[in-house]
């Protein structure tokens, strides 16, 4: 018999497998307005990172939004943590789950077409290595966006 997860998995559009490798383009921390969703654990995890205490860390880099916590942009949107000159993140061995499961989020895996789209603002996405549908489905499980 197989598990339940094993018969969702076959059933979705892409139980083939999705290709994705990142470029670096740095395109996902940067552009349009929006959230960077952060728990208390990351959030903390990035202060011991930045040599920072948690409070002025939190001051500084996070916004509240309802009861969750997102880090806050510069006014054109980009990531307070993205060095627009060197087009790489400065908190990168400590950057949470909602960037470290780009691009597999619900909102980019509903339709093929929500895939297409992201592939289109995404050069990574769509190219690259195939990334089996366990994998996709073990990063698409960590955060709902």
């Amino acid at each position: 018999m197989q598990s339940p997860d094993h018969e969702a998995n076959s059933q979705r559009w892409y139980k083939d497998g999705l290709q994705f490798e990142c470029t670096g383009c740095g395109d996902c921390c940067t552009g349009e307005p929006g959230y960077v969703w952060v728990s208390e654990q990351e959030i903390q995890n990035l202060a011991d990172l930045t040599g920072t205490g948690l409070e002025e860390f939190t001051d500084t880099y996070v916004r509240k939004i309802g009861a969750r916590f997102s880090l806050r942009e510069f006014p054109n949107g980009d990531c307070v943590f993205f060095d627009s000159d060197n087009r790489n993140c400065t908190v990168y061995d400590a950057r949470p789950v909602q960037c470290k499961t780009w691009p597999f989020w619900n909102s980019n895996l509903e339709t093929q077409e929500d895939w297409h789209r992201t592939c289109e603002e995404c050069p990574g996405s769509g190219s690259g290595p195939l990334v089996s549908i366990e994998a996709i489905e073990h990063q698409r499980k960590q955060i709902d966006i």
